[in-house]
């Protein structure tokens, strides 16, 4: 079995650490951690840090930088704690982003519900009422994974595209959800539509969330959606937030 967590340089450009194999709750908390306090050691030859579910990324120069003295100073500050029992940092964020369930804006709501062995009512009940957290941000500028649903979420994805679903879109798969950045194919099932944005290339923080962020999905009625979207029509407003952590 191999031993977690692992350093790896990636090519010239960066510094990988993982802290497990495969997603699960724990490893996903323990890369939010590391990638704070690497953040918070602000060396200069780290330009930048990244996450996937399971890794924190150190985007370095390598040719400029020794690898081998980075990866000294990652050894200790692993040694400084088990990161696999850390807490998560402070400075998080609670968005609730209002969602319309089902109708022709999701159309496929229902057959999520069957996939996960609940009917639709149930369905609304569980997503709505279920804190998901950031896991990472990845596929598309500022898109969110979110989770972990309750077990019977772990649904796989359908067999065939769906050609287009809009920006804003609430979609489910493998006890995860996602909220589409831009209208775009996907095989995961598309259960709510919101009209919040998590991408702005103009703004001063172009990317609304942060892994390790929290989200609650509020049921709202059609009618309640369109007054939230005249009331915001970037989406940039179109969801309410408190400070968590």
């Amino acid at each position: 079995m191999t031993d977690y967590p692992i350093i790896r340089t990636v090519g010239l450009t960066g510094i990988l650490v993982t802290f497990a194999g495969a997603m699960s709750e724990e490893a996903n908390k323990a890369s939010v951690a590391f990638r704070a306090a690497v953040d918070a050691q602000k060396w200069p030859e780290v330009s930048e840090t990244a996450m996937s579910l399971v890794s924190v990324f150190l985007i370095t120069d390598l040719v400029a930088h020794s690898a081998a003295d980075i990866i000294q100073r990652l050894e200790a500050l692993l040694a400084t704690r088990d990161w696999l029992a850390a807490p998560l940092p402070e400075g998080r964020t609670l968005w609730h982003i209002p969602t319309v369930y089902g109708t022709d804006l999701a159309p496929q709501l229902e057959e999520a519900a069957t996939a996960a062995g609940v009917d639709p009512d149930e369905a609304i009940r569980q997503i709505s009422g279920t804190r998901v957290r950031v896991l990472t941000i990845g596929f598309a500028p500022g898109q969110p994974y979110l989770g972990e649903l309750p077990e019977n979420w772990n649904v796989p994805r359908q067999k065939d595209l769906t050609l287009n679903v809009p920006a804003g879109a609430l979609v489910v798969a493998i006890r995860q959800l996602a909220i589409f950045t831009n209208p775009t194919p996907t095989g995961w099932r598309h259960i709510g539509q919101t009209a919040f944005r998590t991408f702005d290339q103009n703004g001063p923080a172009p990317f609304a969330l942060t892994p390790g962020d929290e989200i609650l999905f509020p049921q709202v009625s059609r009618t309640e959606m369109e007054k939230i979207r005249s009331a915001h029509p970037d989406g940039f407003g179109a969801a309410d937030r408190e400070a968590i952590g």
